[in-house]
């Protein structure tokens, strides 16, 4: 295993039907029409987990958190950090302030009935708090969340801030302050890369992650966050018919998702953002090792 620094697994638990690229697609109102995989494809990946003897964050959206009460509560027995994701998986730029506050409120409150404690992280749907919806994190702040994760460092068609910091920091709000932990990028050519999630864990080689992990644990002394979907360990989920570009995002190299993710976890240490970027919190909030 390779190095001492601790990185950040989290898994951003929603149906295979979530993906905002889907939103033309199908539509909320058939949600619940459609085949329910997100139950038993994580507990695929708990049990990998517990395999390695990692523990990770579950972002965990309130529409899953409401159907399958008992695997919110496995997740947290298991010993993982149980965060938020939101409730209804809608691009937080398009809901808008009102409805995105109802969907936040509507998410933690689920969450934390299920689980009998506070949850202190959010990440948003498609990395969506962008340059004109920073007026989400006045709201995450007046939630009670002590970060989030909402934001990628990159240039995309449907999210990121080129120009936000790579590392975690804290963001001064009329509401007050969070910590903003963005998903994880490579600078070079100018540019940042994104690196070590998602898409980007199936689309690009393996050894661009690898590379990438390599290059933030012992150039840059920081840890990585490599982020997935339980959907994206699914080969026999159905494919939805959608554009080529879209699909090509979603079901291109599903097949390698486990296989790679086994392969980060024998290289590199993992667990979850609360214990990685403990050392990005100041003061340390009460109960963070």
């Amino acid at each position: 295993m390779s190095g001492a620094v601790l990185n950040a697994l989290s898994i951003d638990v929603e149906e295979y039907f979530h993906p905002n690229a889907m939103d033309d697609v199908v539509a909320p109102a058939q949600w619940d029409s459609l085949s329910p995989r997100v139950e038993a494809n994580t507990r695929r990946i708990l049990d990998l987990l517990d395999e390695s003897s990692v523990q990770a964050t579950f972002f965990v959206l309130g529409w899953v958190a409401e159907r399958s009460p008992q695997l919110v509560r496995d997740i947290a027995a298991r010993g993982h950090e149980v965060a938020s994701h939101g409730h209804t998986h809608r691009l937080a730029y398009r809901l808008g302030p009102e409805k995105f506050r109802a969907d936040v409120y509507r998410a933690k409150r689920s969450l934390e009935d299920l689980l009998g404690r506070p949850v202190q992280g959010f990440r948003a749907a498609s990395w969506s708090v962008v340059d004109t919806s920073l007026w989400a994190l006045d709201i995450l702040i007046e939630a009670g969340f002590l970060y989030d994760s909402s934001i990628f460092p990159i240039r995309h068609d449907l999210y990121g801030i080129p120009n936000f910091d790579r590392f975690p920091a804290y963001i001064e709000r009329p509401s007050g302050r969070i910590l903003e932990i963005p998903a994880s990028t490579v600078r070079w050519g100018g540019a940042n890369w994104p690196a070590a999630g998602g898409g980007y864990l199936r689309l690009l080689p393996f050894a661009f992650t690898r590379w990438a992990i390599h290059r933030l644990n012992e150039r840059e002394h920081a840890p990585a966050m490599v982020y997935l979907h339980p959907w994206e360990l699914d080969s026999e989920q159905p494919q939805l018919p959608a554009s080529w570009v879209t699909r090509t995002r979603q079901y291109h190299n599903i097949h390698r998702t486990e296989p790679r993710l086994r392969q980060l976890l024998a290289e590199f240490r993992f667990g979850p953002l609360r214990e990685a970027f403990a050392g990005a919190f100041s003061p340390l909030p009460d109960g963070w090792s």
